[in-house]
């Protein structure tokens, strides 16, 4: 019965590395990596694209992590479902976030006028983009930020408190090293999806080579027009995005590996 399961196990392995692994490998296989990465339109949106998503993360760090550790540290009349309004964005259409977003930041949205007043106008501009992409991408940060906050043993931050240590102390040297390393996978994860936004954007930012036209938008403007184009944006994008997710990997195993050696 062993060896049954082990077969199984082993096929079922190999038919989900095969499906996941095999159209990432045809993007390869039609347009060789390097190739057409050098055209302005890839360019311009890789440029649009690494300069909101910079943007967007740094935003979703500095606003998401202190609110995951108070709302993973804390338990309050009506938490769970403030955690259910706060990941809603995981499952919604990312046009309904698109849509959302214009009936707020819209010129004649909830919030328009008001922005207006200030000289401020969100559609059609990389504001727009950084705001897509932090209600998209950012629930992925925030979520998992709570659960690495939440594996932290509450006895060593009721020890730095009874200690004398202050709350921002407390956080800074203890709950943010003990959670750093589920810290570093959410923030992969978020900043992966955000580079990957694509819904959303579009409904609000609009397509603007050079202005607003991120790298998947940048695919769907050349689906039509050349075919190869939008497969070599492709798959700078799988590079980027496998490139990234590694890195984060390598970073968090090589400090266990420097331990087991001493």
């Amino acid at each position: 019965m062993r060896y049954v399961f082990g077969v199984v196990s082993a096929l079922a392995t190999a038919l989900a590395v095969t499906f996941l692994t095999l159209p990432l490998v045809a993007i390869f296989l039609r347009v060789p990596p390097g190739q057409g990465y050098g055209r302005q339109i890839a360019l311009d949106a890789l440029l649009v694209t690494t300069k909101t998503a910079v943007i967007a993360n740094v935003v979703t760090l500095i606003v998401g992590t202190p609110a995951a550790y108070l709302l993973a540290t804390r338990r309050f009349p009506g938490r769970t479902a403030l955690l259910t309004v706060l990941e809603l964005p995981l499952v919604l259409p990312p046009a309904v976030a698109g849509i959302g977003l214009l009936v707020t930041f819209g010129r004649t949205g909830l919030l328009g006028g008001q922005l207006s007043a200030l000289g401020i106008s969100v559609p059609f501009t990389q504001l727009a983009v950084v705001l897509a992409v932090i209600f998209v991408a950012g629930p992925f940060y925030l979520r998992g930020a709570i659960t690495a906050f939440e594996s932290v043993e509450m006895s060593y931050l009721d020890a730095a408190r009874t200690l004398g240590a202050q709350p921002w102390r407390t956080f800074r040297r203890v709950a943010l090293p003990l959670a750093a390393a589920g810290l570093a996978t959410s923030w992969s994860i978020s900043f992966a999806r955000g580079v990957g936004e694509f819904g959303a954007t579009i409904i609000i930012a609009g397509s603007l080579q050079g202005r607003t036209q991120t790298l998947p938008l940048a695919i769907y403007s050349e689906f039509d027009n050349d075919i190869n184009i939008s497969l070599a944006i492709g798959g700078l994008l799988v590079i980027f995005s496998f490139a990234l997710l590694l890195a984060v990997k390598v970073v968090l195993v090589w400090p266990r590996l420097n331990l087991r050696s001493t």
